[in-house]
């Protein structure tokens, strides 16, 4: 385990010195955007991470923990543990970016906070979000509309699923899946291929973990979300937006151009669910209209930071500061974001553009039409710009690591 500093955090407080400050986990653009949302309030960020990422080159990033693995709840216990240790963290409040850290630190919440601040809910109301199979059924349970849903536990269960659209055969757990897929679902066309599809995938994640689900027509433009720091069953700060593009543009792993909007009948049914299971903290509820009913069906919901969580401070809501204030008892005043707010990933965005516009899906001049008057992007920022040096240097490492 590896703990480097940034020569430019010699200059400001360093930990240990009694000043709360926050610990991210996952240094990717998401980690990188809590950093710095954190670091220009002045509050000291340390981040652990598992790969070479772009965060550590931020100038808000005072300590960077370098480990091997931060897949399993044990390798995320020692890390958290080894940093505490050495850089005297306690009372800091932990910021995950990924699914599998937030069920590691649920699930060992009550310990932890003996050390840390902990502000994700207890494992229980989690795994309503984790483990889709538990999001989909509650949904129903709330009569909050979801795509057509199958279990299927067997080969001969796919003969139950009666619809003629393509299928999107995916996992319970994404994590279970993705890391060996490098996808975060699989498009099945007709009978064979949804058997095809089905045998793949219960060969990595086993039989009970396959879902398969009716795909609802579209592409950004039926691509919502519902973002929220949610406290005592209300919203007290709220984003809305439409997703426009994703990368892949089919089923996509992470956003890669948004836009917030006005949507309010969006807040009832994610306020609902939230309630239900009891929810504090950070999360985001995807949605994608059908355009068959015109019904905001729920896709998943991410109990933690988003991808395109730097789109709140120019829309008036900084997400990442707002829990901070709210775990440190500073106090957090009612925000909601205002409509017409621009973000994209220029990373992403620009090759996903590059593949559709090749395909016939996107025509180049309604693409470079979209990038006029961007209020923001992912990584690039002229108040801390070697991050974005180290995304250019980083990109054949991406590609190969996760497909970026």
């Amino acid at each position: 385990m590896k703990i480097a500093s940034d020569p430019v955090s010699e200059r400001k407080a360093a930990p240990g010195t009694g000043v709360p400050g926050a610990v991210v986990i996952g240094g990717d653009y998401q980690g990188l955007g809590i950093a710095r949302s954190l670091g220009r309030h002045g509050i000291p960020v340390c981040v652990i991470d598992d790969e070479t990422s772009i965060a550590r080159a931020s100038r808000y990033v005072r300590k960077v923990v370098r480990v091997g693995d931060l897949r399993s709840e044990a390798s995320v216990l020692d890390a958290l543990a080894t940093a505490r240790r050495r850089l005297g963290l306690s009372g800091w409040v932990l910021f995950p970016t990924r699914d599998e850290t937030v069920a590691a630190i649920s699930a060992n919440r009550d310990a932890l906070r003996d050390d840390f601040r902990v502000p994700t809910p207890d494992l229980a109301s989690v795994r309503r979000a984790w483990d889709k199979r538990e999001t989909y059924r509650l949904a129903t349970e709330l009569r909050i509309p979801i795509p057509r849903t199958w279990f299927p536990r067997a080969e001969a269960d796919l003969a139950t699923i009666d619809t003629d659209a393509p299928a999107v055969v995916k996992p319970a757990i994404k994590e279970h899946f993705f890391y060996a897929s490098r996808a975060k679902a699989w498009r099945a066309d007709g009978s064979a291929e949804l058997l095809s599809c089905f045998r793949r995938a219960a060969a990595i994640v086993g039989e009970g973990e396959v879902i398969v689900q009716e795909m609802i027509p579209g592409g950004g433009e039926e691509q919502y979300a519902y973002c929220a720091l949610f406290r005592n069953g209300r919203a007290v700060a709220s984003m809305t937006v439409r997703r426009r593009r994703q990368h892949p543009s089919d089923f996509g792993r992470a956003s890669t151009y948004v836009e917030t909007i006005s949507l309010p009948e969006l807040a009832e049914p994610s306020v609902r669910f939230l309630r239900a299971i009891g929810y504090y903290g950070l999360v985001e509820l995807e949605y994608k209209r059908d355009p068959r009913d015109g019904a905001f069906k729920l896709l998943d919901v991410n109990a933690r930071t988003w991808g395109y969580h730097t789109l709140g401070p120019p829309a008036g809501v900084d997400f990442p500061y707002l829990l901070f204030r709210d775990q440190t008892g500073a106090g957090v005043d009612e925000a909601h974001a205002r409509a017409g707010i621009r973000w994209v990933r220029l990373a992403t965005d620009v090759p996903n553009a590059l593949r559709d516009i090749r395909a016939g899906t996107l025509r180049t001049r309604d693409y470079l039409r979209s990038l006029r008057g961007m209020h923001t992007e992912a990584v690039f920022c002229l108040r801390d710009p070697l991050p974005a040096l180290y995304e250019v240097a980083l990109l054949p490492y991406l590609a190969v690591k996760r497909g970026l």
